[in-house]
């Protein structure tokens, strides 16, 4: 539903061997000035966090962003909630959907566009591990498949 242009600062490349990804929202995000700053630099890491809604509102939990350096007594937690900006439509469609048993939100990819802080939001349903060995076993056909024709193209 939404796509992804700017400067990427941040990426989970464990949600697609986790989730089966179903839909995916942008979101801004609403930061403190030491955070932006601290982002910007490409100090930030979405491992282990995770999208939760409450009182009608989105939140993203556990994503770390490290303290700005020159920030001194100004700084911020580093794992503090911050809230995700949806629309009120959007909200209520994924308080529907993740009502339903094995569905969750997951931050794919954190990036600046425009200016702004953004976050990719996806709404997905957790793989079991017959799933997760699956997909692996593809992406490695995959990978001996163009190993095989690059070899062949060469000689």
């Amino acid at each position: 539903m939404a796509g992804t242009e700017g400067k990427v600062i941040a990426q989970n490349k464990k949600a697609g061997h986790d989730y089966f990804i179903e839909e995916t929202y942008e979101a801004g995000i609403m930061l403190k000035g030491t955070e932006i700053k601290s982002m910007r630099a490409g100090r930030m890491n979405l491992k282990d966090s995770f999208a939760k809604i409450s009182n009608g509102e989105v939140f993203l939990h556990n994503a770390h962003i490290s303290e700005y350096e020159q920030g001194n007594r100004y700084n911020h937690d580093p794992t503090r909630a911050r809230k995700l900006l949806l629309h009120k439509k959007q909200i209520n469609q994924l308080i529907g959907q993740t009502q339903q048993k094995g569905y969750a939100l997951v931050p794919l990819k954190v990036y600046i566009k425009n200016g702004f802080a953004k976050v990719l939001i996806g709404l997905a349903k957790g793989k079991k591990n017959f799933d997760k060995r699956e997909t692996l076993k593809r992406k490695d056909a995959k990978r001996e498949v163009e190993r095989a024709l690059k070899e062949r193209l060469k000689g």
